[in-house]
């Protein structure tokens, strides 16, 4: 996509998710990478996605520097590091959806991993998602943080789409703002499963991980 092209999706996908209720008020927010070292689009601060204006998403270039639109996000600096850490997500998604909130809350599976492989799709659409302890909204630590996971995930040999931050939500990144939105709600989805069953699900076993691995060249 073109850069109009990408501030168009920009915002029809932030209008998507606060119509279904995935992001509320001004919290939330989305960026891309623009073609040809461009720099990237991001979100202004405070924004309220579901009314978002082509015009006024922020262009910031490559160091970060703003060069047109509307102050930039608080989290841009997030955002440059996921770029930075990994060079196939051309956009990154932040929202503070309820469930995935609320897991937080009530505690996730484990620190490497937030929720089990409870549901094919979750394997094959979302994976591994890594615990991030609270930090301050916008604070470098913050980054630092989801970089480190990032890294220790592929040093283990896996891929990872998404972080889900204590208290605050999760990050998704992927090849588009369609692609990102999709492993989003596949994780949204799953986590509303997992706090809404009596009981808690058993994860699906090895050999149907090794099923799908094999039918979809998944990897758990």
């Amino acid at each position: 996509m073109n850069e109009a092209a990408l501030r168009d999706e920009i915002c029809r996908v932030g209008k998507s998710l606060f119509e279904r209720g995935l992001v509320s008020g001004s919290a939330g927010n989305i960026s891309v990478r623009l073609p040809d070292h461009a720099g990237f689009l991001i979100t202004p601060t405070d924004a309220c996605l579901g009314f978002l204006q082509a015009d006024q998403l922020a262009h910031v270039n490559p160091q970060g520097e703003q060069v047109a639109g509307e102050r930039a996000s608080k989290t841009l600096t997030l955002h440059r590091r996921i770029y930075a850490a990994e060079p196939a997500a051309h956009c990154v998604l932040h929202t503070h959806s309820t469930h995935l909130v609320a897991l937080t809350l009530q505690g996730a599976w484990s620190a490497d991993d937030v929720l089990p492989p409870i549901t094919p799709y979750y394997v094959m659409k979302v994976g591994h998602v890594p615990l991030i302890p609270y930090c301050r909204p916008g604070s470098p630590e913050m980054a630092a943080r989801v970089v480190l996971a990032i890294d220790k995930a592929r040093a283990a040999g896996r891929t990872v789409r998404a972080v889900l931050h204590e208290r605050l939500g999760p990050n998704v990144w992927h090849e588009s703002p369609a692609a990102a939105m999709a492993t989003l709600e596949e994780l949204e989805e799953t986590a509303r499963l997992w706090l809404m069953s009596p009981t808690r699900p058993q994860p699906l076993g090895a050999a149907q991980l090794d099923e799908l691995a094999q039918a979809f060249g998944t990897r758990w």
